[in-house]
């Protein structure tokens, strides 16, 4: 219906889901802090400058935006969303917590796969400001903030 990923679109989230690690996917197996039948959460590659470990909720089944998503999949995706809101909170010690989701090109959406991103947010953080200078974090560094949701998402 709205679809906008070109006709030989490799999808880098699918791709994620399927634990493929190649250069047309950012997501590493190593940021995967959850996954069941129908979702999976990532510590997010790209970050914004004091919102450092945002997450990303994305379907296991590929669906590019909002419009065509199944309902059984947005539930899971809020209900693990709430979890992991709840996680960060206690283990980033945020002030807050900003839930985003893009659809179509002139909102932003870059990934065309239906995915929720869960941000820290801090007292004066300015995160509408950075939110332009967004940058390819290391995976390493990645690895402690997972390490930080995972102990409270058991």
């Amino acid at each position: 219906m709205y679809n906008h990923a070109p006709k030989d679109y490799k999808c880098p989230i699918c791709l994620g889901v399927k634990d493929i690690e190649s250069p047309d996917t950012l997501l590493k197996k190593d940021d995967l802090i959850f996954r069941d039948d129908l979702v999976s959460a990532y510590i997010n590659s790209f970050w914004i400058k004091t919102s450092e470990g945002h997450v990303i909720v994305v379907p296991n089944k590929h669906f590019e935006n909002l419009y065509e998503i199944e309902s059984e999949y947005l539930h899971k995706i809020m209900d693990i969303a709430k979890k992991i809101a709840i996680a960060m909170k206690e283990a980033y010690k945020c002030d807050g917590i900003t839930i985003r989701q893009n659809n179509e090109p002139a909102s932003m959406q870059h990934a065309f796969h239906y995915h929720l991103h869960i941000f820290p947010r801090y007292e004066g953080d300015k995160f509408e400001e950075n939110m332009k200078d967004k940058f390819l974090s290391d995976p390493k560094l990645r690895l402690e903030y997972k390490q930080k949701l995972s102990e409270y998402l058991k």
